[in-house]
Order: C-alpha cells, then sequence, then structure tokens
C-alpha cells in the first residue's frame, strides 16, 4: 500500500513536521511511503534524512508557469504525483499552509480530510482513522475517512521523529508539471523574509513560553525562559491587541494552534478562546498570581505566584542543572 506525505521545507532545509509525517507513515503496516517535494531540488543532507526516516521514493516536481510556493501550485503537484501513484491517503503538517492545501485538494478530488489529528492507524476495515482531540481539549475523538481517498493534517509534535534502523536506497523520480489556471492566475511580484529568529516556529515548538495578562507589557522574563528551554514564545490574545507582542504570537482559537510537549502560561487566565489553541499540549505548566485562574483546572503543574520571581528562579534552576 503506497502513502503520500507532503514534504514541508525552506531554504532547501526540512522543516521537522516532516519527519514527524515520515515517521508516522512508515509505522501504518504494509506501507510504502512516497515523499512529495515540490520546488527547487532537495540537498543530499534533506534526501538522506527523508531515506533515513522511512521514504521508500522521492517525487521531486516542478511546477511550470507559475511560483511553486503557491498553494495552487503545490496542489497540482500533489495531483501529477497521485495519477502515477495509487495511494488512498496523503498525510500533510497541521499548519496554515498545510490546512489550506488540503482544502484545496479536497475541493479538486473529493478527497475526505481530518486536521488537528494526533494520530492515525488503519481501520480492519481497511479505512484509516485519525484521532484528535475537539473542543477545546475536552473531547477525543476518532474520524474515519470514507472517502477513497482521504487527506490527514497532523499536528506538529503529535510523532516524535525517529530514523528507521536499516533503512533502504531512495528512488527519486523527476516530475514536470504544467501549472493550473488557478495557480497562472496569480503573480507573485515580490517576497518579504520573516526577520530570523533562532526560536523554533511558534505552531512546530516543541517547548513553548506564552505570556499574557499578568506580564503587563514586559516580556522579558518570558523571552528568557524560552530561550533558555530552546522554546517558542507565545501571547494570549489580550497581549497582542494590547500592542504588547505582534498578533503572529497569538495562541488561541483566532491565532495559531500548537501543540507542544511542553507549554508555559505566565500570566495566563485560561480563556476558552486561548484554551482552545493549545489543548493538544502534553504538558501544562501554569504561573498565575490568582488562585482561582481557571488555567489552573488543566494544568498538569500549577504555581500560584508573582510570575516576575517565578520565571527567573525558573530560568536560573535550569541554567544550574545543566551547568
Amino acid at each position: 500500500m503506497n502513502l503520500l506525505v507532503l514534504l514541508d521545507h525552506g531554504d532547501g532545509r526540512l522543516r521537522p513536521t516532516a519527519l514527524e509525517l515520515l515517521t508516522l507513515a512508515r509505522d501504518v503496516p504494509g506501507a510504502r511511503v512516497h515523499a512529495v517535494w515540490v520546488g527547487a531540488a532537495p540537498g543530499e543532507e534533506a534526501r538522506a534524512a527523508v531515506a533515513a526516516h522511512g521514504a521508500a521514493v522521492l517525487h521531486h516536481v516542478l511546477v511550470e508557469g507559475a511560483d511553486d510556493r503557491l498553494t495552487a501550485s503545490v496542489v497540482d503537484a500533489l495531483e501529477a504525483v497521485r495519477a502515477e501513484v495509487d495511494a488512498p491517503l496523503l498525510l500533510v503538517a497541521s499548519t496554515f499552509e498545510g490546512k489550506e492545501v488540503a482544502a484545496r485538494l479536497a475541493g479538486r478530488t473529493g478527497a475526505g480530510v481530518v486536521t488537528g489529528a494526533g494520530a492515525l492507524e488503519l481501520g480492519a476495515d481497511g479505512r484509516f482513522v485519525a484521532g484528535k482531540t475537539v473542543l477545546a481539549g475536552t473531547w477525543t475523538t476518532r474520524c474515519a475517512v470514507t472517502a477513497p481517498f482521504g487527506v490527514v493534517a497532523l499536528a506538529p509534535n503529535a510523532v516524535q521523529a525517529a530514523p528507521v534502523d536499516g533503512a533502504g536506497a531512495l528512488d527519486v523520480v523527476e516530475h514536470r508539471v504544467a501549472a493550473s489556471a488557478a495557480a497562472r492566475a496569480v503573480t507573485v511580484h515580490s517576497r518579504e523574509p520573516r526577520p530570523t529568529s533562532d526560536r523554533p516556529a511558534l505552531a512546530e515548538a516543541e517547548v513553548v513560553v506564552v505570556g499574557g495578562r499578568g506580564v503587563e507589557g514586559d516580556f522579558s522574563l518570558v523571552e528568557e525562559l524560552a530561550d533558555v528551554l530552546g522554546g517558542a514564545v507565545g501571547a494570549t490574545r489580550v497581549a497582542t491587541d494590547e500592542g504588547w507582542i505582534g498578533h503572529e504570537a497569538q495562541v488561541g482559537q483566532t491565532g495559531v494552534t500548537i501543540s507542544p510537549r511542553l507549554y508555559v502560561g505566565a500570566g495566563v487566565s485560561g480563556a476558552v478562546h486561548h484554551r482552545g489553541g493549545m489543548a493538544a499540549s502534553v504538558t501544562v505548566v501554569a504561573v498565575n498570581s490568582d488562585p482561582d485562574a481557571p488555567i489552573f483546572e488543566f494544568a498538569d503543574y500549577g504555581i500560584v505566584g508573582d510570575l516576575t520571581e517565578v520565571l527567573p528562579a525558573l530560568s536560573d534552576e535550569i541554567r544550574r542543572r545543566r551547568s
């Protein structure tokens, strides 16, 4: 059975979510993993990582006549690979870009789509079943793909990426695809790169430290703890609305959805709309001076105290233990 995996990459390097998807796909019983790379050719390091994480075939697709980073171009590439590879399922990352690809592809093919998945299994009836949490983490659901073709978007950090022992050789197949009318309808005049940072991307980070109303405009202690932990910095809607930090850092139903292995909330009340964006966090640590803050109801560890005292103490203790 063939499975397709869309590789998320930037500047010629694989993003962590790509390796997580490959790990999940190769663990499906009887699966032969076909990885799809759209755009300029991957380097040797990327190819080696794809092979090491269980892919049997790497499809390198160039889309002619349109910018290959457009969603419509990526969908053109996936349709071309699907025409040659009989696969019942495509795995993508559950990011803004990945979910847009899933939606467009479903619109063209009638595929069944599950986003924000945290697990995947092949049922006895041959249907793929994805597990995911909904309603701000209050329910755990199992969603079966009943269409002949399905797309499952996996939440970042839902799977621990790991190389496979004795990985085989990687077959590389080159494709050239003519862009569709939808892709050609868009002209990209320029691109402005995001400011570079040593911190991981918020949606993909394994550790996220979030500041809320309680930081009172000062994110320095939140940033310090995030840097000590090697994590990303997030914020609640109140903090972004007040202009304390950019809106791209907002975590919640109307912001970025995260699924880190460790979430630290500093001065975060735990409102429903914020919880909806971080409910998939594996371990939740809350620091708040209000013992009745809603976040303590679902936190794994809670510290009632002044964050200006607690956060520096946490940072110092982590540094001490690592020295």
